[in-house]
């Protein structure tokens, strides 16, 4: 898969890109992302790209021309499957999306900042606009990251157990069941006996009941949708 970024910030996904899962990856080849600084297709001496909003207003809106130039090369490359504009009035993220965006072959990203972006992007380029929650943040840098990193996992080859991803929560709608490592005694607290018993369907029962247990307790509108 590859994934594209566009951001007037572009430093601000260097740690989160280039770490742990997400870098062997990367190393691999299964994964490829391209970050692209929008700031060179500024406009002018200062290389502009945002302005005060029509109508008046509070905040700067990111000029349209810029990121029409560089979405337009991007796009002369090869075709997206998807290009997404993250935002807090896009649809919420969830465990589904990730599911779905992790089946493409590519896609593009674009990093909101200031007060937003032209409406005309996103009526000409934008197929997808996606929120990580409804609050609000500097820029869409850290929701880009959190994109390629849930992404990213369920690519086939990324975790080194290829189960593992299919067991965390949410894949099911349900949260996932306690956890549990050595030692077998901490502190006077003792892992439940039915995970030392080495009875595999005994085992995937109480787990499969903990998660309901849990989801019905932590996240009951999870248990009722499901």
């Amino acid at each position: 898969m590859h994934i594209d970024i566009i951001s007037i910030v572009p430093s601000l996904l260097d740690s989160p890109l280039n770490h742990s899962i997400l870098k062997r990856a990367q190393d691999k080849g299964i994964l490829s992302v391209e970050i692209h600084d929008l700031r060179p297709y500024g406009k002018g001496k200062h290389k502009q790209v945002d302005d005060y909003q029509y109508g008046g207003g509070a905040g700067l809106v990111m000029m349209p021309e810029p990121l029409a130039e560089l979405i337009e090369k991007l796009i002369s490359i090869a075709p997206y499957d998807e290009i997404i504009f993250l935002t807090p009035d896009g649809v919420p993220y969830n465990q589904s999306k990730a599911n779905y965006l992790s089946l493409k072959n590519r896609l593009l990203l674009i990093c909101g900042h200031y007060k937003g972006i032209d409406e005309r992007i996103r009526e000409k380029y934008v197929t997808l606009e996606i929120s990580i929650g409804d609050y609000v943040l500097s820029g869409g840098e850290l929701a880009a990251a959190v994109l390629v990193d849930s992404i990213g996992r369920l690519i086939p080859g990324v975790l080194n157990d290829g189960t593992s991803a299919l067991t965390d929560s949410h894949q099911d709608q349900l949260l996932a069941p306690p956890v549990y490592t050595r030692p077998s005694n901490f502190e006077g607290m003792e892992v439940p006996s039915i995970l030392l018993s080495g009875n595999e369907a005994k085992i995937n029962a109480w787990r499969e009941e903990q998660a309901i247990q849990r989801t019905k307790t932590r996240r009951p509108d999870l248990f009722e949708e499901n």
